[in-house]
C-alpha cells in the first residue's frame, strides 16, 4: 500500500486545483502544476522546497485562491514531478522559466514565493529571461545563497569541520525515512519546526517529507551542500521580501539577513520568533500576508498591454528594515 503524500484533513490539507497542466522544461522533464483561483486575478508563483511538495503551499492556496490565481506546481523529483538525472540549479531556473511561461500571459507578472529550495530556484532563475518577463515581486522564505551546510545548527554542536562533516552525511543519507511514527514525527520536528510547532502543522510536514524518495532527497541534498548563488541574489532586483524563523536550523537567520543585505531591491527581512524552517506551515497567516502585500503594491490584476511603459523601479533603501512578528494568530 502506498505511503500517504499529504494529510487528508484539516487546514493543512491541499485544496482540490481548478486546473493541471504540465511544463515541459529544457531538458524535456514534465513538470505537474496546479492553477487554483479566477482567472484575470493577480498571479502568485510558488515554489516548494527540498522533499516537498505542492501540498506544502496548502494553507496559502486556500487563503489566496479567493482573489488571486495560484500557480503551484512541483520541483523535479517531487510531488508528481518524475525524478531526473540533472539536478543542478540550471535545471530548477530552466524549471521555474518553463511553468512561468506555461500559465502567464506574455508580459503578464506575478508574485514569485520560494521556500527553502524555492528560494535557491528564484536566485538561480534570477537573470533568466521569463523571469525578468514575469516577475513583479519575490518573497524568500527560510533560504539560503551559500554555505548551508557550514551554517546548519541541525546538530547541537560548535561550527567547524567536525560538525560540517556530520551535517554533510546526514542531510544527504540515503536511508529511508521509513513510515511516520511518534520517533519520525519528534525527529522532524527537532530538525525542520519550532519548538512551539502543533501536532497537525508537525503531521502535515511529515507526511510530505516522508513522501519524497530518498533517491531524491539524496541527490538534492548534494546540490545543496554545494550551494553558491551569492550571483543570483545580486542580479535578483525585483521587489523582494525576505521571511526567516528565528529558530530555523536549516537556514538560520544568517543567511536571511545576508540576503537581505545584498539585494538591489529589498523590502525588508521579517524575523518570527520561535519559528523553525517550516515558515508557511509554522505561520501559514505572516507568509499569506506578505504574498497578498506584494501581490497589492507590485501586480495589476489583469496582464498589461505589451506596449505598456514599465513602471520605474523604486530606489533601494539604504538598509533593508528588519521587523520582528510573533505570529498569534498561527497557533490554532
Amino acid at each position: 500500500m502506498s505511503r500517504p503524500t499529504h494529510v487528508s484533513a484539516g487546514p493543512y490539507a491541499p485544496p482540490a486545483p481548478a486546473r493541471e497542466l504540465t511544463a515541459v522544461s529544457a531538458d524535456g522533464t514534465r513538470l505537474h502544476v496546479e492553477l487554483h483561483g479566477p482567472e484575470g486575478a493577480p498571479a502568485v508563483v510558488l515554489a516548494h522546497g527540498w522533499t516537498c511538495s505542492t501540498a506544502f503551499w496548502a494553507a496559502q492556496i486556500r487563503e489566496l485562491a479567493a482573489d488571486h490565481r495560484v500557480i503551484a506546481y512541483d520541483q523535479r523529483g517531487h510531488g508528481r514531478t518524475p525524478a531526473s538525472r540533472n539536478c543542478s540549479t540550471d535545471a530548477l531556473a530552466d524549471d521555474l522559466e518553463a511553468v512561468l511561461t506555461a500559465t502567464l500571459a506574455p508580459g503578464e507578472q506575478a508574485v514569485i514565493a520560494g521556500h527553502s529550495m524555492g528560494g535557491m530556484t528564484v536566485m538561480a532563475a534570477s537573470g533568466r529571461p521569463a523571469f525578468v518577463e514575469h516577475a513583479g515581486a519575490v518573497l524568500l522564505c527560510s533560504t539560503g545563497s551559500s554555505r548551508l551546510v557550514d551554517e546548519s545548527t541541525v546538530l547541537p554542536l560548535p561550527p567547524g569541520r567536525t560538525r560540517t562533516w556530520l551535517v554533510r552525511r546526514v542531510l544527504g543519507t540515503s536511508a529511508p525515512l521509513g513510515p511516520v511514527t511518534p520517533v519520525a514525527r519528534r525527529i522532524l520536528k527537532y530538525a525542520t519546526l519550532g519548538p512551539g510547532s502543533t501536532p497537525h502543522m508537525v503531521e502535515a510536514c511529515a507526511r510530505i517529507v516522508h513522501a519524497c524518495p530518498r533517491t531524491v532527497r539524496r541527490s538534492w541534498s548534494h546540490v545543496l551542500g554545494l550551494l553558491d548563488l551569492e550571483h543570483g541574489v545580486g542580479e535578483l532586483r525585483v521587489p523582494t521580501a525576505v521571511v526567516v524563523g528565528t529558530a530555523d536550523r536549516l537556514t538560520p537567520p544568517v543567511h536571511a539577513r545576508a540576503i537581505a543585505s545584498r539585494l538591489p531591491h529589498c523590502l525588508g527581512l521579517t524575523e518570527l520568533p520561535g519559528i523553525g524552517h517550516m515558515t508557511p506551515v509554522e505561520a501559514p497567516g505572516t507568509v499569506t500576508g506578505r504574498i497578498r502585500e506584494l501581490a497589492a503594491a507590485h501586480i495589476p490584476a489583469v496582464p498589461a498591454a505589451p506596449a505598456a511603459p514599465a513602471a520605474p523601479a523604486a530606489p533601494a533603501a539604504p538598509a533593508a528594515p528588519v521587523t520582528s512578528v510573533a505570529p498569534a494568530e498561527e497557533s490554532a
